[in-house]
């Protein structure tokens, strides 16, 4: 993407994250930054990955958990200030998304994203512009990793930041996390168990998924660390899952198939597979 239409995004996130409890509908904010609805619905989809409208649908549904969480606001205030006119409507996109109602979601106490702040950087205009390899992380890549979890966030059910913190500390010691860079920006990042042949993790910058990050990525590990294993697997969104922002079709692409319904944490989920050939055979 041109760097014109990544301070396009910049401005319209800048207005959406000031207005989230006003009307954000497509006309306002695309004039806001002075385009058309059709050039900017275009532009910012692909560049963050998901629609304006989703964007602040999950924006909103992420303050209103925070305030389920951490306030005793009525359920209602909350719904209205998320742009619901009636608590019916919050509680049914609301469960779609979180899997429980907001008072189930309040009792337990617990509170995770669906999307935060979204943060965007230069990104190459196409793929001969990339630069990186994928190496091993670090210690020192610890802020880098976290700081892209921010970023994809959205495609990680129930994600628990200090648990993945002090995982990801074993993970590097033990040389089970690899990265890849690109002009001083982290834009992938994976963790995986060459002992079950499980992708733990695979976070990849949405400014960069049409750039082949995951399968630079899952490559890297099919060839150079499982490359034994005739079956590999991921967790992610169940089939039809709302909260699901193309995470399951992405993996599809990189050749998994459905496996077995699973639940994590409560949350509805699946496991893709990834079925080799006999011997040890590298990944095309």
């Amino acid at each position: 993407m041109e760097n014109d239409g990544v301070e396009l995004i910049r401005e319209a996130i800048e207005y959406m994250e000031s207005h989230l409890e006003k009307k954000l509908d497509l006309d306002t904010v695309a004039g806001t930054v002075h385009y058309s609805k059709y050039h900017f619905h275009r532009i910012f989809t692909l560049g963050v990955g998901m629609t304006p409208h989703n964007y602040v649908q999950r924006r909103r549904l992420t303050e209103a958990a925070r305030q389920l969480v951490f306030t005793r606001v009525p359920i209602l205030e909350i719904a209205a200030g998320a742009g619901y006119e009636s608590q019916q409507a919050f509680t049914g996109i609301f469960k779609a998304m979180y899997k429980c109602t907001p008072l189930e979601y309040r009792e337990r106490e617990s509170f995770y994203p669906l999307q935060l702040p979204f943060v965007l950087t230069p990104a190459p205009s196409s793929f001969a512009d990339m630069e990186g390899k994928v190496v091993y992380a670090t210690q020192e890549d610890i802020p880098d990793w976290m700081g892209l979890t921010k970023l994809v966030i959205n495609g990680f059910p129930c994600f628990d930041e200090a648990e993945h913190r002090e995982r990801l500390v074993e993970y590097i010691s033990e040389r089970r996390a690899v990265i890849m860079w690109n002009r001083g920006v982290l834009v992938g990042a994976a963790a995986f168990s060459s002992q079950d042949g499980s992708i733990d993790f695979l976070g990849v910058h949405p400014q960069y998924h049409r750039y082949g990050v995951e399968k630079a990525l899952l490559s890297f590990i099919l060839d150079y660390e499982m490359p034994w294993k005739r079956e590999v697997s991921i967790t992610t969104f169940r089939e039809g899952d709302r909260a699901d922002t193309g995470q399951r079709a992405a993996y599809q692409r990189l050749g998994f198939e459905e496996g077995e319904l699973l639940a994590e944490f409560g949350y509805p989920t699946q496991r893709l597979v990834l079925r080799r050939g006999e011997g040890a055979a590298s990944h095309e």
